[in-house]
């Protein structure tokens, strides 16, 4: 039986860049796996952008109210179709910005790596601005076989833990849960005392 992991972690803590490492690393031995990310992550289109500079097209964009079993094995199934050479099964499933995964989602991934035996590696971060976990992490954090956090350093040095919404006016501290960094608004990885501090003021 396969594993579905989790590596989470603050914004800007390597989650991507990560990904894509793993990536290569099974192609590099001539290994076939299939990249997805959520269509909520709108950042790069249907790219995986690490801050790196580093980008890849993503072999699918997920829609929330698609299955991602069912996608997954039609879309294995087509790639295999494809190739040149004898077919061979995905190897690996890797997932960027898994928080938007829907809780179903969740539970369709776990259900590739148990019943279909494909490991899937789910990188994404836990909570929001506002410390509250996202639907798609809480779920992984639930289900998960494996729980790693990947870190970062917040502005004074410590471990980030939290992510810090800021907007023209600095920190922000009401409005919706998923706002892709952009024109207006940024975030900033901090420590508990950071941000505790900074969301005080």
């Amino acid at each position: 039986m396969s594993k579905l992991f989790f590596r989470y972690g603050a914004m800007n803590s390597g989650k991507s860049t990560s990904m894509l490492q793993v990536a290569h690393n099974y192609e590099e031995r001539g290994q076939h796996v299939l990249l997805i990310k959520p269509a909520k992550d709108t950042k790069g289109d249907d790219q995986i952008v690490s801050r790196l500079g580093v980008a890849r097209s993503a072999d699918l964009v997920l829609l929330p109210d698609q299955n991602l079993r069912a996608t997954f094995h039609a879309l294995s199934h087509a790639l295999s179709e494809q190739r040149d050479s004898e077919p061979q099964r995905v190897a690996c499933l890797l997932i960027d910005e898994a928080q938007f995964l829907t809780p179903e989602q969740v539970d369709q991934a776990l259900a590739i790596a148990v019943l279909d035996d494909i490991p899937v590696v789910a990188f994404g971060i836990r909570t929001d601005f506002r410390t509250r976990a996202f639907p798609g992490s809480r779920r992984l954090m639930e289900v998960a076989h494996s729980l790693q956090e990947m870190k970062t350093i917040c502005r004074c040095g410590k471990k980030a833990i939290f992510n810090a919404r800021l907007g023209d006016a600095g920190i922000v501290r009401e409005g919706e849960q998923v706002v892709i960094d952009g024109d207006n608004v940024r975030y900033e990885a901090l420590c508990g005392k950071c941000y505790l501090e900074a969301t005080a003021s």
